[in-house]
């Protein structure tokens, strides 16, 4: 089982450099619309058996452009929603003392912790878990599914599968429209590729996804 784990593109909140959660349905920008034309021709030639998606429209207007590419159905799941970030929702980063991840583990601490307003690290991971993991069950190991979500939903996917701690949290970063992918075998899961924005750099820049 291979899952493709993309982080939604470009939003008119990362170009402000706002925060954004679950309770703000922002739209892809000028740029995050490019990066997903980038994203689509990108995979065109991968076999991809099954598409996901949060229901925040900066995921799904991604995935159905991916879905569309390879003749599928998108699946939305409630479960891939951003994190509920309550108080801390549409602040620009700029008014934070550390960087976001960072207030997060002060307020998260072993993970059983809400954000005021918000939901605890465990919530969000136990959520995202349920989205994906029935599809884990397949027998077919050769599957690929796509899951088009966002910073905190991917790093919350990606932790679990791998068992890392959420000390952790703050030495990962995922750019927009970063493409990580997790391999589970028999052997056990492997984080194969990371941040993947390799295929944005030539037209975008370098600057392409770096907007948190």
């Amino acid at each position: 089982m291979r899952l493709v784990l993309i982080r939604h593109g470009e939003t008119y909140w990362n170009e402000q450099r706002r925060i954004q959660g679950g309770g703000s349905d922002i739209g892809l920008n000028e740029v995050g619309l490019k990066q997903t034309d980038m994203l689509v021709s990108f995979l065109k030639y991968e076999d991809i058996d099954h598409v996901l998606s949060s229901p925040m429209k900066r995921a799904l207007v991604m995935a159905q452009a991916i879905a569309k590419e390879h003749n599928l159905a998108v699946e939305v799941k409630e479960g891939l929603r951003e994190i509920e970030v309550g108080e801390f929702e549409g602040l620009p980063l700029s008014s934070l003392t550390s960087t976001f991840s960072q207030l997060l583990m002060e307020w998260w601490k072993g993970g059983t912790r809400r954000l005021p307003g918000g939901e605890s690290f465990a919530e969000l991971q136990e959520r995202c878990w349920g989205a994906v993991g029935p599809l884990l069950d397949s027998q077919d190991a050769n599957r690929t599914v796509v899951v088009v979500g966002h910073y905190f939903v991917t790093l919350a996917i990606i932790f679990r599968a791998l068992g890392f701690p959420l000390e952790y949290l703050a030495r990962f970063r995922i750019d927009s429209g970063g493409i990580s992918t997790v391999e589970l075998s028999d052997y056990g899961p492997r984080l194969v590729t990371f941040n993947d924005t390799s295929y944005l750099w030539k037209v975008l820049g370098h600057k392409a996804g770096r907007r948190q």
